[in-house]
């Protein structure tokens, strides 16, 4: 086995492209720890670090064979990252957003008059339908982590099952209650 470290980022690359396994790792050795630091600055959350962190390099192995050698690779693995932590700056404030929306709104209509409780209760019992509609796996993930507030670590940790699994969980379950949510909840506010 040839000694991998010695070699440059363009000899990596372009043994990646072939699909050289051993290229891949040392690209990971070597990367890894230095991007991790640079996504932990911006994003001052260690889990979602680790996530932009994984996904990169999750998308560099699937997209190997169509890189090009002419990239410079640390350029083009601290770009993929910046980009990763803008989507997730991005996604949080709309998250963020809404959440403000939906908290203003029950501010404002928190006058007790039937007419809010009833619509009130209707919207509460419509949300509980839906996430027990859920598959069993993912709603119990959902659960622990909504009403519970566990951690996704915690909630593998309980469950027996795999960090990414949670995650996978709670973004199929946020994607299935938006859905059947969205169009409710726009018309109610």
């Amino acid at each position: 086995m040839a000694a991998y470290d010695k070699y440059s980022d363009a000899d990596l690359l372009r043994l990646l492209k072939s699909g050289d396994h051993h290229a891949y790792s040392e690209i990971y050795n070597r990367y890894n720890g230095l991007l991790y630091v640079f996504a932990y600055r911006r994003l001052k959350n260690r889990e979602e670090a680790r996530d932009v962190i994984h996904e990169l390099f999750l998308k560099l192995w699937a997209d190997h064979e169509t890189i090009s050698e002419n990239f410079v690779l640390a350029a083009y693995l601290y770009t993929a990252v910046r980009n990763r932590i803008i989507n997730v700056i991005t996604h949080q404030k709309v998250a963020t957003r809404y959440l403000d929306s939906f908290n203003g709104y029950l501010e404002q209509s928190s006058y007790n008059n039937t007419d809010f409780l009833v619509r009130h209760n209707d919207l509460a019992s419509f949300i509980e339908k839906e996430i027990s509609n859920l598959q069993p796996r993912m709603r119990k993930v959902f659960e622990l982590s909504r009403k519970t507030n566990l951690t996704r670590k915690e909630i593998a940790a309980e469950l027996n099952i795999s960090e990414e699994t949670v995650k996978s969980h709670m973004h199929a379950a946020l994607k299935i209650l938006k859905v059947k949510l969205g169009a409710l909840v726009l018309f109610v506010f």
